[in-house]
């Protein structure tokens, strides 16, 4: 008899365990999203390099291409996804390098934390440099060419291609961030991939600039939002397996 309300206490702690460490998961992509906008807002080294970057294409386009007011809105979503992809692109190679050069990606691996949390920090990081970049791009772009960008369904395309870009890129430059030819190698390893996500994106951009029906443009955001679903979860399950290696 005298040890039964012992026996009874012990019973809440399983129900106390899940939210903290919930919280502690939050707590680290925080973390680790906080540490790479610090470094950046200290150094500027990234995302200078691909505003500069993605500025000159669109300048070079823009003496290259003289397009006709009727033609604009056909040629744009190609122009933009372009300039978006390559600075994306450079940027993240360039976020994975740094951290490798650092040693600070080798400290993040040893962190208590559970793996999932430094691809999700990082690929949030990635994603607020990413917006950066198209929120700078998009009215540079829209006073060269005289059109407006700022279609709320054009937004909502730029959001939902940077996500699925992100979350790709994140994960596959981590990958080859461990061999000596990552330079060269994220791009061959990126660009295969990203096709449906750039396609849909395309397909949707030019869908709102040139003013067609909602039906015809919902199919490509379905499929945009079903890239972004499967694709974070296949890094969520793969990239422990990843860094590892």
């Amino acid at each position: 008899m005298d040890h039964r309300p012992q026996t009874q206490k012990q019973k809440p702690p399983s129900t106390v365990h899940r939210p903290s460490s919930a919280t502690g998961f939050a707590r680290a992509v925080f973390a680790i999203t906080w540490k790479d906008l610090a470094a950046e807002l200290r150094s500027r080294e990234l995302l200078s390099a691909m505003l500069v970057f993605a500025l000159l294409v669109i300048i070079i386009f823009n003496f290259a291409i003289e397009l006709e007011p009727k033609l604009r809105p056909v040629i744009t979503p190609g122009v933009l996804w372009v300039t978006f992809v390559f600075a994306g692109t450079l940027g993240l190679n360039r976020s994975m390098a740094i951290e490798k050069d650092r040693g600070c990606l080798d400290g993040l691996l040893l962190a208590p934390v559970d793996r999932s949390a430094i691809f999700f920090g990082k690929m949030i990081g990635n994603l607020i440099f990413m917006f950066v970049v198209e929120m700078i791009i998009l009215p540079v772009y829209s006073v060269l060419y005289n059109l407006n960008l700022f279609i709320p369904g054009l937004l909502l395309v730029i959001l939902l291609g940077s996500v699925g870009y992100v979350a790709v890129g994140t994960l596959l430059s981590s990958m080859a961030v461990q061999t000596r030819t990552r330079d060269m190698l994220l791009p061959i390893l990126l660009f295969p991939v990203i096709v449906p996500v750039l396609l849909a994106a395309v397909k949707a951009s030019g869908g709102f600039l040139q003013g067609l029906e909602l039906t015809e443009i919902i199919p490509w955001l379905n499929l945009l939002a079903v890239y972004d679903v499967i694709f974070l979860a296949v890094a969520y399950m793969v990239f422990d397996y990843v860094v590892e290696e």
